[in-house]
């Protein structure tokens, strides 16, 4: 293997330049730095492992509890690491890293005063960090959205889980129609 030394490759003719051929790859050795421009695609990688998941059906809440959502519908799920049948994301081995997590919860018939709020619990216990309370009504059977937004650094094997609460003063249902919960890897 011969090598080339030079400092600069411009295009013989146009302005696109070309490495290598398809099927080829193209090896940067380790401690080797590659500087985008900022027009360049496809570096860094990608945010995965991601997921999205739903309910299939309403969900009773209990007033003024902390209730673990029901997601129990995949929407997708890139690594296979969200699990509908305990409603957690598990952080798959060698994925440590930064996570944003996102929630959209939604509770009928609250009355004013009254407060909906999301909170993600990580390893079973509420990450008081994430403890959300966006809506609260300001009239007679109001319909209120919470979107909480959440990032986190985990390690392999840290689970992360959903919980709602409010406070009605009875059982009120989460709306499966509006309500999510997904997340994904931060490329860093």
């Amino acid at each position: 293997m011969a090598t080339l030394f030079v400092d600069k490759l411009d295009p013989q003719s146009g302005t696109a330049l070309e490495i290598g051929s398809s099927g080829d790859t193209i090896t940067i050795p380790s401690g080797a730095t590659i500087t985008n421009s900022g027009t360049a695609n496809n570096f860094g990688g990608d945010n995965t492992p991601m997921f999205k998941a739903s309910m299939s059906g309403n969900q009773s809440i209990a007033n003024e509890t902390f209730v673990k959502g029901a997601f129990n519908t995949e929407i997708f799920d890139t690594n296979s690491a969200y699990d509908t049948s305990n409603y957690r994301f598990t952080v798959p081995s060698g994925k440590d890293g930064k996570y944003c997590f996102v929630s959209l919860t939604a509770i009928d018939n609250l009355d004013s005063g009254e407060a909906q709020s999301s909170a993600y619990y990580i390893n079973g216990s509420i990450d008081n960090l994430s403890y959300n309370t966006q809506w609260v009504s300001k009239g007679t059977n109001g319909f209120g959205v919470v979107n909480n937004v959440f990032i986190k650094t985990l390690a392999a094997g840290n689970y992360v889980e959903l919980f709602v609460s409010h406070n009605e003063g009875a059982s009120q249902n989460l709306s499966a129609t509006y309500s999510s919960f997904s997340g994904y890897k931060l490329i860093t």
